[in-house]
């Protein structure tokens, strides 16, 4: 069958309007109005195709009168075509400016009308198509990236339940650093603290990052990650060598990956949380602010949860005692402007070390 379109045909003079309707209701289906004010009232019950507007008219002219349709959500992108019988540049100017698709001139021609009608409803369907298409398109995106992120994130989790499971010395450690990193970078954020180093950072990755942090132990001898005794020198550094490895294993990640934002965090703070503000940490033996802020932020999470936790060596201390080490430590093993904002939010660290230990935050 074929489509009639709608069209609403608006002119203070009724013999324009008949006119008008008998030389185009062949081709649409055509509802009249004398006034702005009518057209509005239809248009409350049914939106058309297109509007045939005249400027001049009464009470409302047709320059505010496409003012008020371009501004109002259910009807800006209908088309509207000028009728007028202003023959001036300024006027055409005008109305195009507003948003007016085309300007035609009275007297008009019917079949002329018909043509150039038909054209302007002919492509601002198109454009509905094509922004419809446009937005399914952005969706199906969207949903492929966050399936792909989902992906990534669930092999990125594997992967670290992998480490914590062959290291039975540290069941929750990833989970638990990631969500101290989560607290400190708030509250680094909150103070407008080191804002010229975590600019452009997104602070939603490097909490995921962390995830990645010891993902080198992988590669460690379970006879070394599991002993139940303090390690001999010898040992201990073979155990250092979890940063290079880990290194090594990101790097080959990149290598076949996009996603690089996300793995030169985890880069970073895989091969910087054991170098220490004194420069007696390891691998590379910075110190200060030649650490990169993550790394010295995971420095803190890292041995703070290792403080609170049991090892072959020793038992697990509580939250004043780590709080102590940690505050001890400031100016040594980590960056004093840090272990401030450790300070702030202490609370939080023992309450998700006491709820992952079982404990009302009380240890």
């Amino acid at each position: 069958m074929e489509i009639r379109y709608k069209i609403i045909l608006v002119d203070d003079s009724e013999i324009v309007l008949d006119q008008g309707k008998a030389m185009l209701k062949t081709f649409y289906r055509v509802y009249t109005a004398r006034s702005a004010s009518i057209l509005f009232e239809i248009l409350e019950d049914s939106i058309p195709d297109l509007i045939l507007l005249d400027i001049i008219m009464p009470d409302i002219d047709g320059f505010e009168t496409i003012k008020l349709l371009k501004a109002d959500e259910r009807y800006k992108d209908i088309p509207v075509i000028f009728l007028t019988a202003k023959d001036d540049l300024d006027s055409e100017i005008m109305g195009l400016s507003l948003g007016a698709v085309d300007y035609v001139l009275k007297p008009f021609s019917g079949p002329l009308l018909h043509k150039r009608i038909l054209n302007q409803i002919v492509l601002a369907r198109a454009q509905i198509a094509l922004r419809d298409y446009a937005d399914d398109l952005e969706i199906k995106v969207h949903e492929k990236i966050e399936e792909i992120v989902g992906l990534q994130n669930s092999v990125i989790s594997t992967v670290a339940d992998l480490v914590e499971f062959r290291d039975k010395q540290t069941g929750g450690h990833v989970a638990r650093t990631q969500s101290y990193m989560k607290v400190m970078i708030a509250e680094l954020l909150k103070n407008k603290q080191y804002k010229k180093e975590f600019n452009g950072l997104n602070s939603d990755l490097v909490a995921l990052s962390t995830q990645l942090h010891d993902v080198g132990k992988i590669a460690i001898r379970d006879m070394i990650l599991n002993k139940p005794d303090k390690l001999t020198d010898d040992e201990f550094e073979l155990m250092k060598s979890h940063v290079t490895v880990g290194i090594d294993i990101i790097e080959r990640i990149m290598d076949n990956t996009h996603s690089h934002e996300f793995f030169q965090n985890a880069l970073i703070i895989a091969g910087t949380h054991h170098e220490k503000w004194d420069g007696t940490g390891y691998p590379m033996g910075l110190s200060k602010k030649d650490i990169p802020l993550i790394g010295r932020l995971m420095a803190i999470c890292d041995v703070y949860d290792a403080l609170i936790s049991d090892r072959p060596y020793k038992k697990a201390f509580t939250h004043e005692v780590a709080k102590v080490i940690i505050m001890e430590e400031s100016g040594k093993h980590f960056d004093p402007e840090l272990v401030d904002i450790f300070l702030k939010v202490e609370g939080e660290f023992k309450k998700i070390a006491g709820t992952a230990h079982g404990m009302d935050g009380d240890f």
